[in-house]
């Protein structure tokens, strides 16, 4: 539930729920304050005030009829005693004045001496309060057969709706405060809790990365904009903490690099010097030996040089400024080409090369001609290093996926086990240990080749088994003949 909608209920409760429960206990304050009130003492409470509060209006609402209609019905005394005792029970008299002075006054009206008041009362209205408010007086003028004019009054004591209604009103207002107080203050600490408590999380969540804590999670199990947010924010902090422990692993990687360079540098070097200090002492005292040594020295640079070479590859691979020349490239072409001048370099007399593909057709992809070169060419000095078969054996072979090329360089080398097969494509790794040259090369040659392929889109891995050889498969994405990718 979103924040939006949770507040929107909330607002609706506080107006609701005080209202129902108003009602309530407005009902309940009602029916104990007037069960008696109507004076039957049977304690029905509303419905006995109301039956009484009607038959007080039939009352005069005959009264008022007979004084419109047949006024000398006021001179029957025997008249206005049955209507005075049907007044009498529900807390009403009459008073029936002729020429400004009392006729009639019934037993309720006298009992209370109200005959003064009626007599000094001096208004044209037909309603009227004294007595404080106390009474409600109906009055209705009648002129009788004899040519004589008068009034009839029609009283009602307030006095038990009044007496109870100091009660109930207070009560009634008192409860409605409380039932706003209370509902307000209940729902607000419930949504206001609903707020607080996930600032509270994501708040010592912040203080404990503030601290350097990144293993601390942030779990709000919620279905709302908090929620999103602590998702959010544990994500930022999976991000920060892998990205410190990526800088970390930098920081290793470029200290064993630098171990790396400075080991390989200093070996060449090494040699050099000693060559130079041979010559320098005399020891190289023939002409075939001075040459020896300046054959030595040259091969030595010539290492270095190939080493600094690799080196500047793949920085600016890894630092990507390295452009790639991609065009279309028909790879199977490319392969079957490739593999047919490789076959004329002299480092490949003893080498069965093979090239083969599951049909002849065209398989297009976007491709840099030069850095593809290096791909196949690094790959295959790699397995050319270590091959000590009598009969060494390379075979390429295409894969003509729906959607990517996929090349395999396999050799029969003696193959490489498995926790070395997952680093071989790492910068530097070598399965010597010793770093032993005539076995080991630069140690980045495979690492170019990752960094290539991955330029092209494409994936690489290695599959091998001990005795019988290592395979390198790397994929390219294929192309249509408009240019678009498959």
């Amino acid at each position: 539930m979103s924040i939006k909608t949770r507040l929107l209920l909330s607002y609706m409760a506080m107006t609701l729920i005080p209202i129902v429960l108003f009602a309530l206990i407005a009902t309940t304050l009602v029916s104990a304050f007037y069960k008696d009130m109507a004076g039957t003492g049977d304690g029905e409470g509303i419905p006995a005030f109301w039956e009484t509060a009607n038959q007080r209006r039939d009352l005069i609402a005959g009264v008022k009829f007979m004084a419109q209609t047949d006024p000398n019905r006021f001179n029957d005394n025997e008249f206005l005693k049955g209507t005075d005792e049907q007044l009498d029970r529900v807390h009403s008299g009459l008073v029936v004045m002729k020429n400004n002075r009392v006729s009639y006054s019934s037993p309720f009206v006298s009992s209370l001496d109200l005959n003064t008041e009626i007599q000094d009362m001096q208004t044209s209205q037909t309603q009227n309060y004294w007595g404080k408010s106390r009474f409600s007086v109906e009055k209705y003028d009648i002129s009788l057969s004899n040519h004589t004019s008068g009034s009839v009054y029609v009283l009602s004591d307030l006095k038990p709706f009044y007496k109870e209604a100091k009660k109930f009103f207070p009560l009634l207002g008192l409860s409605l405060l409380l039932v706003i107080v209370l509902t307000n203050g209940v729902l607000t600490f419930l949504v206001s809790r609903s707020f607080i408590k996930p600032l509270y999380t994501l708040k010592h969540a912040a203080e404990q990365i503030k601290k350097g804590n990144l293993d601390h999670k942030v779990k709000l199990d919620r279905n709302d904009e908090f929620g999103e947010l602590g998702a959010s924010f544990e994500e930022m902090r999976a991000r920060l903490n892998e990205s410190i422990h990526l800088q970390l692993q930098y920081e290793e990687n470029r200290k064993e690099l630098i171990s790396n360079i400075s080991h390989d540098l200093k070996t060449p070097i090494t040699g050099i010097k000693a060559c130079v200090q041979g010559i320098q002492d005399g020891i190289a005292d023939k002409v075939s030996k001075r040459d020896k040594y300046m054959n030595m020295i040259a091969k030595k640079a010539d290492d270095m040089d190939h080493l600094i070479d690799e080196l500047m590859l793949y920085s600016k691979l890894d630092l990507r400024r390295l452009p790639f020349h991609l065009e279309p490239l028909d790879i199977h072409a490319y392969l079957r080409n490739y593999i047919e001048e490789l076959r004329l370099d002299p480092r490949m007399e003893e080498i069965k090369m093979t090239f083969s593909s599951g049909s002849d057709r065209q398989v297009l992809i976007m491709g840099d001609h030069e850095k593809l070169s290096r791909v196949i060419m690094n790959i295959i000095d790699n397995s050319l290093k270590y091959m000590n078969k009598a009969q060494k054996e390379i075979r390429v072979q295409l894969f003509d996926d729906e959607a990517k090329a996929t090349v395999r360089i396999q050799d029969n080398g003696p193959g490489i086990n498995r926790e070395e097969l997952l680093h071989i494509f790492n910068r530097f790794y070598r399965a010597d240990p010793s770093r032993n040259a005539n076995t080991g090369g630069t140690g980045i040659g495979l690492a170019i080749v990752k960094q290539i392929v991955e330029g092209h889109g494409g994936n690489v891995w290695a599959e091998s088994q001990i005795g019988e050889g290592t395979s390198v498969y790397f994929t390219l994405p294929k192309i249509n003949h408009e240019g678009e990718q498959e």
